[in-house]
């Protein structure tokens, strides 16, 4: 989720553990728990950009992360608050759970999680998008309430405990919607008789309400929207895979690294005798006719020692705001 909405999660967490001792404080440390995992974002100031993908959302979000940072961080935060009676069991139980919370919320989005890293699996349930107000809103609501009670101690748990309920509530409905949505796809696909091998449903930006499916066939994947509110068939845009135009290169490292990052949604593209590779996993930037990006692709090129090399590709802001307003229109059924 986005860096806001884990600040909020950890400082309930905070809250929770230590707020009845150190009153707000224990907002700020929670705060800093539930922040910390996503430094891994940071790699990509220290090595290439592809590399910084794989390494986010690996080892700081992982259970070993989770019980180490959080006997370490524990302990520091003892010594700071041990005048105040906090003590190394609360101030480790502050961070593993300020720092596992911020993964579990994590296995939600779409981004998969390794929270068992070392192993390379990655957890990701995909029914909510990375930045939801529905989510982060009411919580941050109900944290800020607690936060207000700095006598009545039961009354700041029993705020604190609200934004925890209707919080994951949230989540748990965004399952069940996506298990609608999931059905109105593959009925879809049954009634128009398309034969498939895998699909992969998730939400659109910032909402529970429009759908998107990718599926994949033999030669292509196929992208479809879905809007609770549709009152026309669901329709699919055909993408070919054109594992041909990489030829003899399927097994060179740099694309085998780019397929596991895609999770094997991807297809090759070619525009001014230039190949780029396309991971479809986030959907589309920009659909207008032949001019068709997506949100993440990567163009290959050789270096000096020519040595077969890939960048992603820049976006554009103007692009993000005119697909918002699309999603938007989209989003009524329309």
């Amino acid at each position: 989720m986005d860096s806001l909405t884990q600040i909020i999660l950890g400082a309930a967490v905070g809250n929770a553990i230590a707020g009845r001792k150190i009153g707000n404080k224990a907002i700020l440390y929670g705060a800093i728990a539930g922040t910390i995992p996503d430094l891994d974002i940071l790699s990509v100031y220290f090595t290439d950009p592809i590399t910084a993908v794989e390494v986010h959302r690996g080892f700081t979000h992982s259970i070993l992360f989770a019980l180490f940072g959080g006997a370490i961080l524990g302990y520091l935060m003892y010594l700071i608050e041990r005048k105040n009676k906090v003590t190394i069991e609360e101030g480790f139980w502050l961070f593993f759970w300020g720092f596992f919370t911020h993964a579990l919320l994590d296995m939600f989005t779409t981004w998969g999680t390794r929270l068992l890293w070392p192993f390379d699996y990655s957890f990701a349930f995909k029914s909510i998008f990375v930045i939801d107000p529905l989510y982060t809103v009411p919580f941050a609501y109900f944290l800020i309430r607690s936060m207000r009670e700095k006598i009545d101690m039961n009354k700041r748990m029993y705020y604190n405990r609200m934004g925890f309920y209707v919080s994951s509530s949230y989540l748990f409905i965004t399952l069940a919607l996506k298990a609608f949505a999931f059905y109105s796809f593959t009925d879809a696909l049954s009634k128009q008789g398309i034969k498939y091998t895998e699909m992969s449903v998730k939400p659109t930006v910032m909402n529970t309400i429009l759908w998107n499916a990718i599926v994949e066939t033999e030669d292509s994947f196929l992208i479809g929207e879905y809007s609770f509110f549709d009152h026309s068939p669901i329709t699919f845009q055909e993408f070919p895979k054109n594992k041909v135009l990489i030829k003899s290169l399927e097994n060179h490292p740099l694309i085998v690294r780019l397929v596991d990052i895609s999770e094997g949604y991807y297809t090759f593209s070619e525009k001014k005798e230039e190949i780029y590779f396309n991971d479809l996993r986030f959907g589309l930037l920009k659909n207008e006719g032949e001019e068709v990006q997506f949100a993440f692709s990567y163009r290959f090129y050789l270096d000096n020692k020519g040595e077969l090399q890939a960048e992603e590709v820049k976006k554009d802001r103007k692009d993000g705001v005119k697909l918002l307003k699309k999603l938007w229109v989209r989003l009524q059924g329309i």
